[in-house]
């Protein structure tokens, strides 16, 4: 599980350090894709693996929506690969997606890694976790 919010700059080039606590887990093999909110998702070889056989053993009712999914996750991502300090180079299309500038946020959220715009992090955090608490208190979460 990954967790963790860490502060990292992109230079000129897209190309940014892994945190090295997350870069230790995710190993070797790794997957960057588009995200959803804006973001982009990270998931180390066994989770990119998991997450494509999740979505081949759906039932085709939802097809239209799988498919929507597929091209939007799958078709623009990319093998992460390591330089020897530690960076990875994050392509256009992908920065594009997630606005990412400068200053970006790794966050680990459990499955997945996180990648951020640091601007668009801070206006993604809830301001008031009071109404979601009481909601997954309510479905049996004890916070």
């Amino acid at each position: 599980m990954y967790k963790g919010e860490y502060s990292h700059t992109i230079d000129a080039k897209g190309r940014v350090i892994i945190p090295s606590k997350l870069r230790e887990a995710l190993g070797e093999g790794f997957v960057i894709a588009r995200g959803l909110e804006g973001c982009l998702y990270v998931y180390d070889a066994d989770g990119w693996k998991h997450f494509e056989e999740k979505l081949d053993s759906m039932p085709d009712i939802t097809s239209t929506e799988l498919n929507a999914l597929r091209r939007f996750m799958i078709a623009g991502a990319v093998d992460g690969e390591l330089d020897k300090q530690g960076r990875v180079m994050i392509p256009n299309s992908l920065r594009a997606h997630a606005d990412l500038k400068k200053d970006v946020i790794f966050a680990g959220v459990g499955k997945r890694v996180e990648i951020w715009d640091k601007d668009r992090w801070e206006n993604a955090l809830p301001t008031d976790m009071n109404e979601i608490g009481s909601k997954l208190e309510a479905m049996g979460l004890r916070l």
